[in-house]
C-alpha cells in the first residue's frame, strides 16, 4: 500500500465527532440520544436568510470573488460597527468556508512549518488539527476552572515566547469553557504582542453572546497594533446556520490580507448560495437577536444550575457562548461518554458528552472533565439532565 503524510497521521480525531459511531449504533438500539457534545443549535436560522435562499434570482452559479461577494463584506463591516468596532473597512474583510478555514489561513500566512502559536487552555479541540493541517505547534498556557478559566498570568504567557512564537490565540467568548474575556485582560495582551512584535489571534465567533451584562470587547478595538490583530468570525451559530460554511479573517494588515487572499485565490471562492444567505441573515429585525439572546440565557440558566445540584460535579456558570466545561465524579470522562452510549440507557434515554481530554494538550488534565453545549431546548435539557444523573449513579467508574 502507498505510504501516507505524516501530516494526516497528526491531524487528531475530533473528541466533538469521535463517538459518533457509538452514538449511531445506539440510536440503532432504538435509544434517544441527547446531543450536548456539539454546538449545533436547534434555534431556527433567521426567514429572510431561508428566502434569499429559495428566491435567488441568479441562472448560472458562478464563482465569486476570492475575498468574497463585495456586498456580503460591506454588509459585514456595517454589522461590526453597529456593534461598537470603529474603522472596519470592507476591504479588511476576507470570507472564508467557514471560520475553520479562516483560522487555518490564518496559521498559514503567519507560521512556516515548526513555529508556535500560544493558546490558553482548554482550548476548541480543532485548533489542534488546524496546527496540525499548517505544521504549527500549539503551545497551551493553562487556565484553571477552579478560576472559571479565566486568562492566565502574563508572565505565564512570557515563559513559552521563544523565537519561534509567532501569535497568541485567543477564542471570546470561549469555546470550550465559556469564559468571556475582560478589557483589562485584552488590554494585557496587547501590551504583551506589541512588546514582542507577534500577532494576537481572536476568534470572536460567539461575541453576540455575553451575559449577566457582561460587555463583549472585541481585539479589532484596542488601539495601536492595527498591524498585530486579527479577528476570525462565523456566521454559522450567530444564525443557526452551520452548514452554509460562511466565515471571515478580518485585519488592518494589509500584507496579511494580501497573503490570505492568494490562498483564497488558489481555492477560488466560497460558497455563492452561502454569501447569498450570510448577507440576507444580517438583515434580521433586532427581535430575532433577542430572542435568540433570552432562549440561550434562559438554557444556560436552567442547565448550569441542574447540574450543580448533581453530587461531585462542578461546574463554572459561563459568561458567554453556549457552552460549559463540566467536572465529573468519574474514573475517566472518555471512557464514561463512550459506556453511556455502549451500555446505558435511562427510560430509553443516554446522552452523548465530548470528553474534555481532546480539549487539552495533555489529554490527562482534562480526563476527568466534559464539554457541554446548551442547544437543546429547555425540555430537552431537563431530560439530559435527568439522563446524565441517572448515568453518574449507575457509572461502575464512579469516584464519588
Amino acid at each position: 500500500m502507498p505510504k501516507l503524510s505524516n501530516t494526516g497521521s497528526k491531524v487528531p480525531a475530533s473528541p466533538i465527532r469521535k463517538l459518533v459511531p457509538y452514538a449511531e449504533d445506539a440510536k440503532k438500539r432504538g435509544i434517544k440520544v441527547y446531543h450536548l457534545n456539539i454546538g449545533q443549535p436547534d434555534i431556527e436560522t433567521p426567514q429572510v436568510a431561508l428566502d434569499a435562499i429559495h428566491h435567488d434570482k441568479a441562472r448560472v452559479i458562478e464563482y465569486t470573488h476570492s475575498a468574497g461577494i463585495e456586498s456580503t463584506r460591506r454588509k459585514l463591516a456595517e454589522f461590526y460597527a453597529e456593534r461598537g468596532i470603529p474603522n472596519v473597512d470592507y476591504q479588511d474583510i476576507i470570507l472564508t468556508s467557514g471560520g475553520s478555514e479562516a483560522i487555518l489561513f490564518g496559521m498559514l500566512a503567519i507560521c512556516d512549518p515548526g513555529d508556535q502559536i500560544i493558546v490558553p487552555e482548554p482550548f476548541y479541540a480543532n485548533y489542534n488539527g488546524f496546527g496540525a493541517e499548517a505544521g504549527v505547534e500549539i503551545v497551551p498556557v493553562k487556565s484553571y476552572i477552579k478560576d472559571n478559566f479565566a486568562l492566565p498570568p502574563i508572565p505565564e504567557f512570557e515563559k513559552l515566547i521563544t523565537p519561534r512564537t509567532k501569535a497568541i490565540f485567543i477564542c471570546n467568548p470561549n469555546n470550550p469553557t465559556g469564559y468571556l474575556y475582560t478589557e483589562q485582560e485584552l488590554e494585557q495582551l496587547r501590551t504583551l504582542v506589541l512588546k514582542h512584535d507577534i500577532f494576537l489571534f481572536s476568534d470572536e465567533v460567539y461575541c453576540d453572546l455575553c451575559y449577566d451584562g457582561r460587555v463583549h470587547h472585541s481585539a479589532l478595538k484596542l488601539k495601536g497594533a492595527d498591524d498585530n490583530i486579527v479577528m476570525f468570525d462565523s456566521m454559522s451559530k450567530r444564525y443557526s446556520m452551520c452548514g452554509i460554511r460562511v466565515g471571515a479573517i478580518v485585519t488592518r494588515n494589509r500584507n496579511l490580507l494580501e497573503s490570505v487572499l492568494r490562498m483564497g485565490q488558489a481555492r477560488l471562492c466560497t460558497s455563492y448560495i452561502g454569501q447569498v444567505a450570510a448577507e440576507a441573515a444580517m438583515a434580521a429585525p433586532q427581535s430575532y437577536y433577542r430572542e435568540v439572546y433570552d432562549e440561550y440565557l434562559a438554557r444556560r440558566d436552567f442547565i448550569i444550575n441542574a447540574l450543580n445540584k448533581i453530587e461531585g460535579i462542578i461546574c463554572p456558570m459561563p459568561s458567554g457562548a453556549f457552552y460549559a466545561i463540566v467536572e465529573l465524579p468519574v474514573d475517566d470522562a472518555d471512557r464514561f461518554a463512550r459506556w453511556m452510549l455502549e451500555e446505558f440507557d435511562h427510560k430509553g434515554n443516554t446522552v452523548m458528552i465530548a470528553p474534555g481530554s481532546g480539549f487539552y494538550s495533555n489529554p490527562e488534565d482534562g480526563c476527568r472533565q466534559a464539554r457541554i453545549a446548551y442547544v437543546l431546548n429547555r425540555e430537552d435539557l431537563k431530560v439530559a439532565v435527568e439522563t446524565l444523573d441517572a448515568a453518574l449513579k449507575a457509572y461502575p467508574g464512579r469516584t464519588i
